[in-house]
């Protein structure tokens, strides 16, 4: 999953029953995520980079800028 450039590695709990996301472009911070469906994974991925880019300029710090990765 990409959103903006960052990449999400998306793993299913099947104790939980959830699908469980977190982005694995970036060393310095932990941006992680989950949904029921993937509808709401979607939607969670998109808003926890968006809060993350919001959090990051609120603080006057520049966001980790995500590595490529080869397809």
């Amino acid at each position: 999953m990409i959103y903006k450039n960052y990449h999400a590695e998306i793993n299913y709990s099947e104790e939980d029953e959830i699908f469980v996301g977190r982005v694995v472009n970036i060393e310095r911070d932990i941006i992680a995520f989950d949904g029921y469906s993937v509808e709401e994974l979607r939607r969670a991925f998109k808003t926890v980079i968006e809060d993350y880019l919001e959090d990051c300029a609120k603080a006057n710090i520049l966001p980790e800028k995500p590595e490529e990765i080869a397809a």
